[in-house]
């Protein structure tokens, strides 16, 4: 209650406004025990009238204030909005993110501000931390929690499939040796299914039929559902609905936290393609020979676009409005909007690999053992490369293209020229498409050892071996590493836990006079 009267006392429109208030009302001794007269009856309700105005200005200023985010989880480097209210008029709020003045607000007449934007800081570890609002003036102060997460939702990490986890910020060159075995989850048959993990859950699908949620920190079995036959391809994961692909010839929507079954669209044949989804719609190919094109929200088929013919084992990719697809030897780039082709490139052989789209340039391997890269938005061929047999997929980060090779090695080549820039000897031959993330580059073999190499080098820096080969593709988010493997086993590796920083009291908090107030 001290406290309270403490912050009303700093409030010049409650000190100056109660005193007059307080003035004008001072009531006259009464003299006599008659009925009051009209006079002391005036006096009476305007002291009624004024106690509750006093009431209400007394209630406003002692009311919590309040920050809140949009949105409310994200990964390092992020845009995140801020918005506040209940702090005082016209005064200065700093924003904080943990311990970090970042930004500076300034209140409207009734406490509020809106439209504040922080960017989360680089260095910000995955898991719980805090944004702060403190009013300079008034003294006030309010929180709000923010997760940040550095998830991995589709095949290759998102629908360009580069492969490249960006916002990374925890394993890196120096400390990737100290991977330790988090858990290990089991499904009834073989993982062949790359992961995705999403909003601290692991999906990934099993030989077994069946779509698992894990929980990412343990491997806890959240929910299991069953489509109509094996899932070999890796789940997306948006807008709270995760989309698998099942060789029953289907593809499935369910509630990303329950496993409900949402809707489901058929095709003519397996789908061994990963879905791929952007802005709004689901793209995946059958082995029907069509690529298709759903509503992400209610399974509506927009369109259906006919390749060679032959079943499609490439998943489609998405970039800039632009789906491309690979079926037989032929690439083909559709307008992501209606369907219509672009351009179409030829490859030679067969293509069972998924292509790659970064800096306006396409990357994709081929059965006859070249890397390719193509003009993303004409199609016309940059450079070859020899590589061998190709079933892995390329991954392409800081002006390297990655790709495994059926010659038990991951090869290194120079992004705008196909020049050899360095290969690495694996235990086995590798299907596994490689993970890039903060200078480490991550791959699978045969042998049923995951690597992890670094990314300028190829100096092999970690191994850990599972219980059977490895035809899944490793995925690198919030510190961890998954990947499946034919011993039926999701697999996660991790180093120890490290130290958040502890929520910050408000008051004890240091504002940074330099910074300027956003308009």
């Amino acid at each position: 209650m001290e406290a309270n009267q403490r912050r009303l006392d700093r409030h010049p429109e409650y000190t100056r406004q109660t005193a007059r208030w307080l003035k004008e009302i001072t009531m006259p001794t009464p003299t006599c025990a008659r009925a009051p007269n009209a006079r002391a009856l005036g006096h009476l309700f305007q002291f009624a009238g004024t106690a509750m105005v006093v009431t209400v200005l007394s209630s406003a200023t002692l009311a919590q204030p309040t920050v809140t985010e949009s949105p409310k989880s994200g990964p390092p480097t992020d845009r995140v909005g801020v918005s506040g209210a209940g702090f005082a008029a016209d005064e200065a709020v700093d924003i904080y993110f943990d311990t970090t003045d970042l930004a500076l607000a300034t209140t409207n007449r009734v406490g509020s501000f809106t439209g504040i934007h922080l960017m989360i800081p680089a260095s910000a570890l995955p898991g719980k931390h805090w944004i702060t609002g403190v009013g300079r003036r008034s003294g006030l102060g309010a929180q709000t929690s923010f997760v940040v997460q550095t998830d991995w939702t589709q095949f290759h990490r998102g629908p360009q499939r580069h492969g490249y986890n960006s916002t990374e910020n925890v394993l890196n060159v120096a400390n990737v040796a100290g991977l330790q075995a988090l858990w290990k989850a089991v499904t009834l048959k073989a993982v062949e299914s790359p992961p995705s993990v999403a909003n601290g859950v692991a999906y990934v699908g099993s030989d077994d039929h069946s779509l698992y949620a894990f929980q990412s920190d343990t491997g806890k079995l959240l929910w299991r559902a069953v489509t109509g036959d094996a899932i070999y391809t890796a789940p997306t994961v948006g807008n709270g609905v995760v989309y698998a692909g099942s060789a029953d010839n289907t593809l499935y929507a369910f509630n990303a936290v329950t496993g409900r079954p949402i809707w489901s669209a058929a095709t003519g044949g397996c789908l061994c393609s990963s879905p791929a989804l952007a802005n709004g719609v689901v793209y995946v190919g059958s082995d029907d020979g069509n690529l298709y094109a759903f509503n992400a929200a209610s399974g509506q088929l927009i369109w259906r676009a006919t390749l060679s013919g032959e079943a499609l084992a490439s998943s489609p990719a998405v970039a800039n409005g632009v789906v491309y697809q690979a079926a037989g030897a032929i690439l083909t780039a559709f307008d992501a909007a209606t369907g219509q082709p672009i351009w179409t490139a030829v490859a030679l052989y067969t293509i069972e690999t998924t292509p790659a789209i970064a800096d306006g340039v396409m990357y994709i391997g081929s059965n006859n053992g070249n890397l390719y890269a193509f003009n993303a938005a004409t199609g016309q061929q940059i450079w070859s490369a020899a590589a061998s047999a190709l079933d892995s997929s390329p991954a392409v980060a800081n002006g390297i293209v990655y790709i495994g090779g059926e010659d038990s090695h991951l090869h290194a080549f120079d992004a705008a020229t196909g020049t050899p820039i360095w290969s690495a000897t694996t235990n086995g031959l590798i299907d596994s498409s490689p993970a890039i993330a903060n200078g480490v580059v991550y791959v699978g073999s045969s042998g049923g050892d995951v690597d992890a190499y670094n990314a300028a080098t190829g100096q092999l820096l970690w191994s850990a071996a599972t219980g059977g080969s490895i035809y899944s593709s490793p995925v690198v988010a919030n510190g961890t590493v998954y990947i499946g493997s034919s011993d039926g086993n999701l697999y996660a590796y991790g180093l120890p836990p490290a130290r958040l920083p502890a929520q910050p009291k408000p008051d004890g908090l240091k504002s940074d006079p330099t910074l300027a107030a956003q308009k």
